[in-house]
């Protein structure tokens, strides 16, 4: 008499629950990663798209932001799809950026420019002469208004915000998770 071999129906479906239980547990840190690296890439990105569009500008109309705002000179070399003036950051939450708790110094406006890769970058209303003695300050919101929309405080799991400092023809990070961010692999 022959034997037949096989698999039980009870150990088919406890195998297929040990499977179901180990992908639960990892999809949520897969997903995690994969934004966070789509995060970082965009952060990049919009870093290069700026200081480009401030380099063209100097070329073109010698103009940097020490001579003219971002308000000025963004829009003219950048695809920029909608500019809104705001009394207040639209809900961010700003960390404190070389002492100081708020987005602006001084001004009481604030300006957000969307550009029509999703990014926008907000910084205070009448910024010029952003020299390196006084620099400027803003943020870079690498998918606009979808959230999160808060600043990224851990380097290996980044969010969608990060502060920038701005002066001359540069612009560059304004905390050290955003520099890691962007310097680190």
């Amino acid at each position: 008499m022959m034997k037949k071999t096989g698999f039980t129906l009870a150990e088919v479906l406890i195998t297929l629950g040990i499977i179901g239980v180990v992908a639960a547990m990892t999809m949520p840190t897969l997903i995690n990663q994969t934004n966070g690296a789509q995060y970082k890439a965009a952060y990049k990105k919009a870093l290069s798209a700026i200081s480009q569009g401030v380099t063209l500008n100097v070329a073109l109309d010698d103009q940097s932001f020490a001579d003219n705002s971002a308000e000025n000179i963004l829009p003219g070399r950048m695809n920029v799809v909608n500019k809104v003036d705001t009394s207040a950051t639209r809900g961010y939450e700003i960390l404190a950026i070389n002492g100081s708790s708020n987005l602006s110094n001084t001004a009481s406006e604030n300006v957000s420019l969307f550009f029509n890769d999703g990014s926008m970058f907000e910084f205070p209303a009448g910024d010029d002469e952003c020299k390196l003695s006084d620099q400027c300050k803003g943020i870079i919101d690498v998918n606009g208004q979808k959230g999160p929309n808060k600043v990224t405080t851990n380097a290996s799991n980044p969010t969608d915000v990060y502060p920038v400092v701005y002066y001359d023809q540069t612009i560059l990070p304004a905390t050290e998770i955003a520099k890691q961010v962007l310097y680190n692999k």
